[in-house]
């Protein structure tokens, strides 16, 4: 089920989704001794890891890894891991365990089954899931019309990453499956502008998975989605 959630400006969406996020964390903390959460890079949720990273909960539990990731250096200005560490990974949050995607191989095809083992130290299912989603209605670095997206949204597919090289973007990426997503808790998805408000509804009436992958989070019935809009 999908509920959208608006707010009148960028600060309240950002308390607003703080907050969420960490009550999920608390409670799959008081629940299970540890918590664990996969997260976006780009610019919008910058705003919301540097709140976060002030939260006073128990870091030493939680466990963060990434929802995608450009197939480039840690320390590329394109590479999500590097975002983390400058904006999430800090204050507070110093003490959480981070588990990144990006391994040596020369390519994320090549290096998909390190980062499936890597990714064994992430206690299952996630307790949330925050994702954005792109003008052209990708989420993750699941991209329309991509070679690989069919195994990336294959439901029986045991892999928990794929490679992706997207039609839509530069860089090879490597991308958590559709299954790896909603083996969650709280999917949360983090949406800003008016543009991307009217991709949602396009996203919201049609039903072709192939063209905007987001329908495929969007239009499920395993976990609830909540999205997060501001202008």
């Amino acid at each position: 089920m999908f509920k959208l959630n608006e707010y009148a400006s960028a600060a309240q969406l950002t308390q607003a989704m703080t907050d969420h996020i960490v009550s999920a964390l608390n409670n799959g903390i008081k629940t299970r001794g540890f918590a664990s959460i996969a997260v976006s890079g780009g610019k919008t949720p910058i705003p919301l890891f540097k709140q976060l990273s002030q939260q006073h909960l128990d870091w030493s539990k939680v466990y963060i890894t990434l929802v995608d990731d450009r197939w480039v250096d840690s320390n590329d200005d394109a590479s999500n891991e590097k975002l983390v560490f400058m904006h999430l990974l800090q204050n507070e949050a110093k003490q959480a365990h981070f588990i990144g995607l990006k391994n040596s191989a020369t390519t994320p095809f090549a290096g998909e089954s390190i980062t499936q083992k890597k990714l064994a130290e992430i206690p299952m299912p996630l307790d949330v899931v925050i994702l954005g989603m792109g003008e052209d209605g990708h989420t993750a670095s699941l991209f329309p019309h991509a070679k690989n997206l069919p195994l990336g949204l294959d439901m029986h597919s045991s892999k928990q990453v794929v490679g992706m090289t997207p039609l839509t973007a530069p860089l090879d990426r490597i991308t958590l499956t559709l299954p790896a997503i909603l083996n969650s808790h709280n999917i949360y998805l983090l949406l800003v502008g008016t543009s991307k408000k009217t991709v949602l509804e396009q996203a919201i009436q049609g039903n072709n998975i192939t063209d905007m992958p987001i329908r495929a989070i969007l239009q499920q019935k395993n976990v609830d989605v909540t999205g997060f809009w501001c202008e």
